[in-house]
């Protein structure tokens, strides 16, 4: 019989409703689990002690035949960067090391309501502001694929859990690709939503203007897609949620790019993309290669001074956070408040044009496609690759296809797509039109089921025992 930690979400509550198993006996198994891969991984850093008696009240709902919607019994993991009731939030910090929040914030709080077991938190880098996952208080996250690599970040955390069985479903965050990235980088599907597809408030301040986001890792579109309706809808207490579109646009024409101005990108990356790219012209799509027809010079100039002039604000009204962060997030706050106000300005209008821009370009294209990153997963303690197709590149080098994105507030998708020859994943995207959400995640079930990846998960966990 298959181990309960096994199953996808969507395959645990059809067991619950039948009475095939209940989600005590769901729980149990993932803690087992857990207890058994976690401590090579380093993926799960806190576990809730209110998990048990939730999956006995989710336990009961069942029997009496009276389920709160579809998460309800799910074991859901939650990312360290979001609050949740009596389980440390650190943030990756030294400082936040004792911190135990009264509330769950919004999102969190919406799964709980659900029935959803929230059993435990991930493992993420300092501030969430990197591609790897590492930190002084916790310490590396390793990709189960290859323990010596890095599973990226920030999502690192959630994402190595997933995949190693611990948990069908993760709550993850995604200001640059946090959540895109890692899940190629372990064979995942990871939704970044549109921004205000899922309300937020009551979390920690935010770094990175509105670009981060709160999305759905899973195993398999369907339970992404179970988990997103489950979280999307408008709040009050977000009022960015009160104004997305809900329109039903049909996904025809797709623009195919391979690389963002002669940016490198790993041979085995572009190889599996392009295979990528004829699975969606096979099943229908219209797809015709080319560049991204947007002007990202000006976004990829100011990247950086956002993450800077956030946290500098940050530890402006936190100065013991500053106090015990590690040395670069400090120096990079110095940075942050040396810039001017005038500059501030600058990039807020950067922002603006380059919305304009992206919303232009999906007059002509339903869909576009390129690779999740631009590099295989590198050393674990290590922020970022220096070499890419033996060309070296700076910290953002492996991250140049995601953070626009978010910048933009547009929904994407990170897919599997074949593997490499050493057998490491590999992930495609899928970006599509704002509030386009539903539209994405049916290309990707269409493309899941033309390419399924649920055999690799099984041969992974063969071999990490």
């Amino acid at each position: 019989m298959t181990d309960l930690w096994q199953l996808s979400a969507t395959e645990l509550a059809a067991g619950y409703r039948q009475g095939s198993w209940t989600p005590v006996e769901a729980l149990d198994s993932i803690m087992s689990r857990l207890e058994a891969v976690n401590p090579m991984l380093n993926a799960v850093i806190a576990i809730d002690d209110t998990a048990r008696q939730a999956a006995r009240d989710s336990t009961a709902r069942f029997a009496a035949g009276a389920p709160l919607g579809p998460l309800d019994g799910i074991p859901v993991s939650i990312k360290d960067n979001l609050l949740m009731a009596g389980v440390p939030a650190t943030w990756g910090c030294a400082a936040l090391a004792d911190f135990r929040p009264r509330h769950d914030e919004l999102p969190v709080a919406a799964l709980r309501s659900q029935g959803a077991v929230l059993f435990g938190k991930t493992n993420v880098p300092e501030f969430t502001l990197e591609g790897y996952t590492d930190n002084t208080v916790h310490g590396v996250t390793g990709n189960p694929w290859n323990l010596a690599l890095t599973p990226g970040g920030s999502s690192g955390g959630a994402a190595a859990a997933l995949v190693a069985g611990i948990g069908p479903l993760a709550l993850g965050t995604d200001g640059g690709g946090s959540i895109r990235r890692p899940s190629a980088h372990t064979c995942l599907v990871g939704l970044k939503p549109s921004i205000g597809a899922i309300a937020r408030a009551d979390g920690f301040p935010s770094l990175l203007l509105d670009f981060e986001v709160v999305g759905p890792i899973g195993r398999t579109v369907a339970d992404v897609a179970t988990m997103f309706e489950a979280l999307s809808g408008p709040d009050a207490a977000d009022r960015r949620s009160l104004a997305l579109p809900r329109a039903a646009r049909q996904a025809r024409r797709v623009l195919y790019v391979p690389s963002f101005s002669g940016a490198p990108v790993d041979p085995h990356i572009r190889d599996s993309f392009a295979r990528a790219a004829q699975v969606l012209s096979e099943l229908g799509y219209e797809v015709s290669s080319g560049e991204l027809p947007v002007d990202l010079d000006a976004l990829n100039d100011a990247w950086s001074q956002v993450g800077q002039i956030g946290l500098a604000r940050l530890f402006a009204a936190n100065p013991a956070w500053r106090d015990r962060a590690a040395p670069k997030y400090r120096a990079m706050a110095d940075a942050g408040a040396s810039l001017s106000a005038e500059r501030l300005w600058h990039l807020l209008e950067v922002i603006d044009r380059l919305r304009s821009s992206v919303d232009a370009m999906f007059s002509e294209w339903d869909a576009i496609l390129t690779p999740a990153t631009a590099a295989q997963p590198w050393a674990a303690d290590q922020p970022y690759p220096q070499f890419i197709d033996g060309r070296e590149v700076g910290p953002r080098g492996h991250a140049v296809f995601t953070g626009w994105v978010n910048a933009a507030g547009n929904p994407a998708i990170s897919l599997p797509a074949d593997a490499a020859p050493d057998g490491l994943p590999i992930g495609v995207q899928l970006v599509g039109p704002w509030g386009e959400d539903r539209m994405l995640l049916e290309m990707a079930a269409r493309y899941e089921g033309a390419r399924p990846w649920r055999a690799r998960h099984a041969g992974l966990w063969d071999r990490l025992g």
